[in-house]
């Protein structure tokens, strides 16, 4: 006999889904019964961050990877992370257990009441099978909406009872299924959009995360190159699509109607790929556009097309567009390292121009913090970067040229970078994670630390703590709030903290430190945290 459970392992591994992250209940054991030895079961404890290393894994493989939580309280936790997962695409498959199927309506302990309500609007899709038989089927189903276009989170709720009931004779066809997504841009719509371009005198770009996530960072390059036009990254970036050591290269669009405006005009085209239009945060309202300035939109995200406020959009995949995009459009003789003629364009076209933060007697600049890693890192680093505050000092001296070379949150919910890091150095074994990560962000995924113990995941972790919410200090100032209470985090002390969880640590307050702690880590391959003090400005 094969049961619910076998044939759900089956399933699994041929869809190439043999690492599973989680943190189990009593709902849970009959699932991880008899687990198999050829998977692997990362254990986090917390749920949030579960489901952020989770995510990593699943950005940087770029495979859909298994989230096994406890019912609606594992749930719960979890789905603070989870809105990252939404809007970074993020092709999660979380399994949740649900009490004995035939007490589920007497609401008894742990029933987890309209279960498949429970993760929306949140998750892309989400069931709880009507019967035993049904369970495969409906993973199966899980496993192909979490990777189709657009990629994201899905949810079922199963039964725990289930796991030892036999499967249906059929269900072994499930194991054999492939399911591809063939749609592209249709010839003529690719001549629209490359006459488009070649009409216009000054076209821009801007690329988002999707481009990273498809693979297609070349292909933008090429496309860029080929037309000599200046490069944005579009507000408030998860992965980054283009290299920001560029001469193209531009740096990230201010999240805000009006500055946007602002950095785009002179430009009479601009061409958005892999990213919404626009994630707006902070409130500066205005004209969306100059006058005269086209949007062309390309995504594969009916949603984002469908809710955008302007622009013409084309639903297709963004890497094969961008591809075919920089064959089909006509080259064009810029002079070397300029781009575009825009003053808008010059002002952000070199890093080198932005005048350094200077140290302090006691605490580091974090301009110095990113500036020091960027000179140890080895070659092919990966970032993750949950520093709210300290966005243009990361930009302005990180180093970020290879494809998945960056991640960072895709919405507001703290809790992500930490544990996220360790998912993606276990994506990543022959590349190195730093995962520079603000105090205020780090305790919200502090206990991803013991799972990069537990398992030797060498990610280097920096804190930058200093003492605050900066993040929320700088909105005080922008929405003339004053002082308001909870904005402050003094003396936490992170050394103490990973020497709990069983990682090596140690805090650094000059340049020097610094250096010595980077050079000794690196030159290591088992996790290390470094609190590197800094101040807020």
């Amino acid at each position: 006999m094969t049961t619910i459970r076998e044939a759900t392992y089956d399933l699994l591994r041929s869809n190439g889904m043999r690492t599973v992250f989680g943190n189990p209940g009593s709902n849970e054991l009959l699932f991880l019964k008899d687990f198999p030895e050829d998977f692997e079961y990362v254990l986090g404890l917390h749920e949030g961050a579960v489901v952020a290393m989770a995510d990593g894994y699943a950005q940087a493989t770029g495979r859909p990877t298994l989230v096994n939580l406890h019912a609606a309280a594992g749930t719960g936790n979890g789905m603070g992370v989870l809105t990252n997962s939404v809007y970074s695409h993020s092709p999660l498959v979380i399994t949740a257990g649900q009490q004995v199927r035939d007490t589920v309506g007497q609401e008894v302990m742990l029933a987890n009441m309209d279960a498949a309500q429970l993760p929306r609007p949140l998750a892309k899709w989400s069931a709880e099978p009507l019967a035993a038989t049904d369970v495969p089927r409906t993973i199966s189903q899980a496993i192909h909406m979490a990777t189709l276009p657009a990629p994201g989170p899905v949810y079922v709720s199963v039964p725990y009872d289930d796991w030892e009931r036999e499967a249906d004779p059929n269900t072994h066809y499930l194991a054999k299924r492939t399911v591809s997504a063939a749609a592209a841009l249709a010839p003529e719509q690719l001549a629209e959009i490359a006459e488009a371009i070649d009409a216009a005198k000054n076209p821009v770009l801007v690329l988002g995360p999707d481009v990273d996530a498809e693979r297609a960072n070349a292909h933008a390059v090429a496309l860029a190159e080929r037309l000599g036009c200046p490069v944005w990254i579009a507000p408030s970036p998860a992965r980054c699509p283009f290299p920001n050591t560029h001469p193209l290269f531009r740096g990230v669009l201010p999240a805000n109607v009006a500055s946007i405006n602002e950095l785009l005009s002179g430009h009479d085209l601009v061409l958005v790929a892999g990213a919404p239009v626009f994630r707006y945060h902070h409130h500066r309202p205005g004209r969306f556009l100059a006058e005269g300035t086209e949007l062309i939109h390309l995504s594969n995200d009916p949603s984002e097309v469908a809710r955008a406020p302007f622009g013409r959009a084309y639903l297709a995949p963004v890497g094969d567009g961008l591809a075919r995009l920089a064959a089909a459009v006509a080259p064009r003789v810029v002079t070397p390292g300029t781009g575009s003629t825009t003053a808008a364009g010059q002002a952000g076209a070199s890093r080198a121009q932005a005048p350094a933060g200077v140290d302090r007697a006691d605490r580091l600049h974090p301009d110095t913090v990113f500036r020091t890693i960027a000179e140890h890192a080895p070659e092919g680093v990966v970032y993750v970067n949950e520093s709210t505050s300290t966005a243009d000092s990361f930009w302005n001296n990180a180093v970020l040229e290879g494809q998945g070379s960056f991640y960072s949150p895709a919405s507001g919910g703290l809790g992500f970078g930490l544990p996220a890091a360790v998912g993606v150095q276990l994506a990543h074994p022959d590349r190195r994670v730093v995962a520079t990560i603000g105090d205020g962000s780090a305790n919200f995924g502090i206990t991803g630390l013991w799972t990069a113990a537990q398992y030797g995941i060498p990610v280097v972790f920096v804190i930058l703590n200093n003492g605050t919410y900066g993040a929320l200090r700088r909105f005080t100032r922008a929405l003339d709030a004053g002082e308001t209470p909870g904005l402050d985090v003094p003396r936490i002390d992170f050394v103490h903290l990973a020497n709990g969880y069983g990682v090596a640590a140690e805090a650094v307050d000059t340049a020097e430190e610094l250096r010595a702690a980077l050079q000794k880590a690196f030159a290591g391959n088992v996790p290390v945290l470094i609190e590197a003090r800094t101040y807020f400005e």
